[in-house]
């Protein structure tokens, strides 16, 4: 593996992302290690440019030339994004308390994993001119920011997302049903959470989406160790957002807890299949460009 692709390879690590002290450095670095790497992958074959080319008319702004077509055809031509190609976006990201667990010492909080992955597809949305809008919730709604598609609108989500800490319990349907309403024109919904509220009425939340016709994706992210619940010795277990504590001897409940989680996390399967909504699972070890996949995936059905 040569250097610059080892390199690359680091910033998809949400280990290695997460010690970079700045997120637009982080979304920067996870969308170049990620682009650099797509054509090595069987995802080769997506484009994350979209643009079209068309002659130089007189009265064509010069900011639109590619000077690099220029420089091998000595020809003008225009860079040309079609404006029916554009997406309308929304993150939505959840930072209840619950969002803040982390398993073991240095390991990656559920938020700081959604934080880095929603800054790396704002930077990556923007740069392909799609407007991408941001709400924030925990108890209430913290903050909403209207979509936009200047790339200076991407300081003002970072910003936001810079701000969010983990604190509260989850107002999740409550939050989806309030954006469902708020935005009117169609576009693409991407939800980040641990999903730990009652399933009926998140799908709810999410159905109404799809009944004013938007698309949705969905990135269910948890600890590793709430997947495998692997904890070795006896211990009390603290609900983050109720403080309600529970003692017990983990291998005791580790069958009937796997059971459990499996059947959670099949019906949010399910019911989104059903529902034509895009459903991900990602531990907070999942390496980023996975989740970044999936977006263009998605993307390029919209088209």
């Amino acid at each position: 593996m040569s250097a610059a692709r080892s390199l690359s390879r680091q910033y998809l690590d949400p280990g290695v992302v997460s010690r970079l002290g700045r997120l637009d450095l982080r979304a920067r670095l996870v969308v170049e290690g990620f682009i650099s790497g797509l054509h090595r992958s069987p995802f080769h074959g997506f484009s994350v440019e979209f643009i079209e080319h068309r002659p130089y008319m007189p009265g064509d702004p010069l900011k639109n030339v590619d000077w690099k077509v220029y420089g091998k055809r000595d020809r003008f031509y225009v860079k040309q994004y079609e404006d029916e190609t554009n997406l309308r976006a929304h993150l939505v990201l959840d930072h209840s308390a619950s969002m803040g667990f982390v398993s073991r010492p240095g390991a990656v909080s559920k938020l700081e994993y959604a934080r880095s992955l929603a800054a790396a597809l704002a930077y990556l949305m923007l740069h392909q001119q799609d407007a991408v809008g941001l709400l924030t919730f925990a108890e209430t709604i913290e903050r909403f920011v209207p979509a936009r598609a200047r790339r200076s609108h991407l300081e003002v989500l970072l910003r936001e997302l810079d701000a969010v800490a983990p604190a509260g319990k989850t107002a999740l349907p409550a939050s989806l049903h309030h954006l469902a309403e708020r935005i009117r024109r169609r576009g693409l919904v991407v939800l980040f959470s641990d999903l730990w509220a009652p399933p009926d009425e998140v799908l709810k939340g999410l159905a109404h989406f799809r009944h004013r016709r938007h698309e949705v994706l969905v990135f269910h992210i948890l600890d590793p160790a709430e997947r495998a619940f692997d904890f070795g010795e006896p211990a009390t277990f603290v609900d983050q957002e109720t403080g309600e504590e529970v003692a017990l001897e983990p291998w005791e409940v580790r069958a009937a807890y796997q059971e459990r989680l499996a059947a959670w996390g099949a019906r949010y399967r399910d019911e989104c299949r059903r529902a034509q909504i895009d459903y991900v699972t990602l531990d907070t070890d999942t390496p980023y460009d996975q989740a970044l996949y999936r977006y263009l995936e998605k993307r390029r059905r919209l088209h």
